[in-house]
């Protein structure tokens, strides 16, 4: 009883999968990705291990549907399950098991599959691959994905109501401090407004955890830094590189303070 989309970026580099759910931590069941090979939600009454099994088969070059060909002829029961596979190519599949409860049923396009059951009505995958089809597309691929489940969730989404949602999207060396491919992994348990939470804690992922770009950084002269110093003792810390680790934006000021992001000045100058 979910709604998901799983996708690959244009620039054929990322991929990722966003999945919402009258249903307690959707992200713990649905979602499975990695960099280089693909993506995967399973849901319906969904056979996790399909995650697993999915990825192994693209990594081994099968593309996204005779992944999913595979997955359908090993598991008696998938009438009842419900996927949607895009593989390291783009190429996408879906498939809706006659025993899904209705509304349900989804759409593939280049690049994306889009799927969900228990739906107010066809209209929550409309809304969803129309609002991935007119995001740009050089845009984050987080935020394509959610702003797709967003359009789901107004368009209707599960008509039981709401409870949790995820995003997980992967890139190589994409993630904390490059040691690994995850660029971001976010749940939302158990929430009334479960893809407003998510879209919160994806704006604090991108604050904490993304390098600031050239255009964010604020060359830091003498006089602002005899600035930051002070406001740093003032709140009761030997210096303000301490001050940094402390609240966690490591990756916003320069490990020498050469320079430091906007916003991160902006909550000195506010706080």
């Amino acid at each position: 009883m979910t709604f998901s989309i799983v996708a690959r970026s244009a620039d054929g580099e990322t991929w990722g999968v966003a999945v919402a759910s009258k249903f307690l931590a959707v992200g713990s069941a649905v979602p499975a990705a990695v960099a280089g090979v693909g993506a995967i939600a399973t849901q319906a009454d969904a056979n996790v291990a399909w995650k697993g099994l999915a990825l192994a088969h693209l990594d081994e070059g099968a593309t996204a549907p005779v992944a999913l060909q595979r997955l359908l002829e090993e598991d008696p029961g998938y009438q009842h399950r419900q996927a949607g596979i895009v593989d390291l190519d783009g190429n996408a599949a879906s498939h809706t098991g006659t025993e899904c409860i209705p509304w349900a049923g989804g759409r593939t396009g280049d690049g994306y599959a889009i799927q969900g059951n228990c739906l107010a009505g066809p209209e929550v995958v409309e809304a969803m691959e129309e609002a991935w089809l007119a995001s740009d597309a050089t845009a984050p691929l987080q935020d394509r994905l959610v702003a797709a489940l967003a359009a789901g969730d107004e368009a209707g989404g599960d008509r039981r109501g709401r409870q949790s949602a995820a995003i997980m999207v992967v890139r190589e060396e994409a993630g904390y401090g490059g040691r690994d491919d995850v660029a971001v992994d976010l749940r939302v348990d158990d929430h009334a407004a479960p893809i407003e939470e998510l879209r919160r804690l994806l704006a604090l992922h991108e604050l904490y955890l993304t390098a600031s770009t050239d255009d964010e950084k604020v060359v830091v002269h003498a006089g602002l830094r005899e600035e930051l110093e002070a406001f740093a003792t003032a709140a009761g810390h030997p210096d303000f590189l301490t001050w940094v680790g402390t609240e966690n934006y490591e990756m916003r000021v320069s490990p020498e303070l050469a320079w430091i992001d906007r916003r991160v000045l902006e909550i000195v100058r506010a706080g």
